[in-house]
């Protein structure tokens, strides 16, 4: 699926001055992709920038609950924005998705790496923990992120003043998520976010937002009694909402133009 209208006419590339306005930048004349964009977190996040004046463009799986999330979220948004296919396990798709974006807008100023995928495995039960979840895990949520960087690297670096976000979580230092896979693949994007704001500077910013616990349907299985626990042993007494990592994400594009390879925790304090 994508969207078929005109888009509206795109700015040309941002200049260093552009990058020193005054704060909250203004994203008019921008263009975010936002990978995994059908999802929770994606869709909130998609909602702040196209609010903030971006042009928005998401991406959906290909599957009958994808597409119908990414069309409402497009309805929604407004006929300057679409949705496209892709598939952060399969490069081709990504670099089609690249060509496509290059012909309708001709530029793209921030990528936000929001796709991820998990499966809850106690710790202590190793042997629930296959090779092939470990590859699963870890093809998609680190592999399939810096496979997004890579592919649109050029694009962003041709911006003047490009931004990635990607989506870490606080499991990446506490050791504590859904399974030790997980926590590793997190882990993984910590270190590739300040290893890629090093070598893409200083055309590019590169970031990671790191939730808590955040009320979505993300990891399957938690139920109620978590959440309330959750709820109880989190100093703000309170889950993440998915508005509050968007809010994060939005910050990094509007607020903190002078922050790179950092790690942003949005989590209530659970971490402490």
């Amino acid at each position: 699926m994508s969207s078929q209208v005109p888009s509206a006419a795109v700015a040309a590339p941002s200049n260093a001055a552009d990058r020193r306005a005054p704060y909250p930048r203004s994203l008019a004349g921008k263009v975010a992709l936002v990978v995994g964009g059908a999802g929770a977190i994606g869709a909130a996040t998609s909602r702040m920038l196209a609010a903030a004046g971006a042009t928005v463009v998401i991406t959906y799986l290909d599957s009958e609950r994808d597409a119908a999330a990414a069309r409402s979220l497009v309805a929604e948004l407004g006929v300057d924005h679409a949705a496209y296919v892709a598939n952060v396990v399969d490069t081709p798709s990504l670099i089609a998705l690249r060509t496509q974006l290059q012909d309708r807008y001709g530029r793209l100023d921030i990528l936000v790496n929001a796709a991820g995928f998990t499966k809850p495995v106690p710790h202590a039960d190793l042997d629930a923990l296959t090779d092939d979840l470990i590859d699963r895990m870890l093809q998609v949520n680190w592999r399939g992120q810096f496979a997004s960087i890579r592919t649109f690297a050029p694009m962003l670096k041709a911006s003047g003043d490009g931004l990635v976000v990607s989506i870490s979580s606080i499991a990446a230092f506490t050791g504590v998520g859904s399974s030790i896979a997980y926590c590793a693949a997190k882990a993984g994007i910590d270190v590739m976010t300040k290893a890629l704001a090093r070598a893409l500077a200083p055309e590019v910013r590169v970031l990671a937002v790191s939730p808590g616990v955040v009320d979505t349907e993300f990891v399957p299985g938690r139920g109620a009694d978590f959440n309330e626990k959750v709820s109880a042993s989190t100093p703000l007494k309170r889950l993440g909402e998915a508005e509050d990592i968007a809010a994060a994400i939005t910050a990094c594009a509007t607020m903190l133009g002078y922050s790179t390879g950092h790690i942003i925790q949005v989590d209530g304090g659970r971490a402490l």
